[in-house]
């Protein structure tokens, strides 16, 4: 029996009457499903079969992460001089799980970190998923239910929004080889597509549009299509009060499928737009 079979209709009832987390049964399927989400043997988002679908949402397992709060208590924890007082534990046994993590980079219990993927000093929040090859760099924070696919870079200060309720709502999604560049902030469940790079300092979310710089036709919201360098950018807009910038997002290059991102070549490519990395 899955998972899913055992602990899902368990998790699914004591979500809609909390009364049930005082019957054993329950509550051990809430705190099962964080073990199971914990070790990776199920996620809260899983990818489309084909290129170009859509994710799908495992609303049972953020009702789980929302449920696993409510019969928590405050604990207080130490790691060397550092103290922390949180209802969530940490994750523990990074050498055993093939993850390297440069103090003082922090994971929650309910996350999930594959081998190989590196946390420098950062952040990973309950029910996220970070794949193998991963850099999440120098204060970058990967917020509640976000999945980070494998081979990405999350350059330094990069904001990934945690996307937790309603418990249906898709989470932020950065799929595999994409590179997110400094202090970008991608929020309430915008997606960046395999392979692309998002220049620094761009905002994404479900509302920004996204345009094609050759056509200047909007592509999507809040959507980096996969294989392409994507930089922020602003378009004048009439508003009844006057004319104001807007941020948007902008397509500047289209890359081959499987291109690696040549970091000599893309930074040129960024400097010819006046953008970085």
């Amino acid at each position: 029996m899955s998972p899913e079979d055992l602990l899902r209709p368990r998790v699914e009832a004591a979500f809609a009457d909390r009364s049930l987390l005082g019957d054993g049964d329950h509550r051990f399927a809430v705190e099962g499903t964080l073990n199971a989400l914990d070790r990776g043997e199920i996620r809260v988002a899983s990818p489309p079969e084909g290129d170009g679908g859509e994710w799908t949402t495992h609303s049972w397992i953020k009702e789980a992460i929302l449920l696993y709060f409510a019969i928590r208590k405050m604990e207080t924890t130490e790691a060397g001089p550092l103290e922390f007082n949180d209802k969530i534990p940490l994750k523990h046994e990074f050498e055993a799980a093939g993850v390297r993590v440069v103090p003082p980079a922090v994971a929650r219990f309910g996350s999930f970190i594959e081998a190989g993927a590196i946390l420098m000093p950062s952040y990973v929040n309950i029910g996220a998923r970070v794949g193998a090859g991963t850099m999440v760099d120098t204060w970058a924070t990967v917020g509640s239910c976000a999945q980070i696919g494998r081979d990405c870079h999350l350059a330094g200060g990069v904001g990934i929004g945690g996307v937790l309720e309603p418990p249906n709502a898709v989470p932020v999604v950065v799929e595999d080889d994409a590179f997110v560049g400094s202090r970008c902030m991608v929020t309430g469940g915008a997606r960046i597509g395999r392979g692309s790079v998002l220049g620094a300092g761009s905002f994404l979310d479900p509302s920004i549009p996204v345009i094609d710089a050759e056509t200047g036709q909007e592509i999507s919201r809040g959507v980096v299509p996969p294989w392409c360098v994507a930089i922020r950018a602003s378009r004048r807009r009439e508003y009844p009060g006057g004319e104001f910038f807007v941020p948007c997002v902008l397509v500047i290059k289209r890359l081959g499928e499987g291109e690696r991102h040549d970091k000599a070549q893309l930074t040129q490519v960024l400097r010819d737009h006046g953008a970085s990395t």
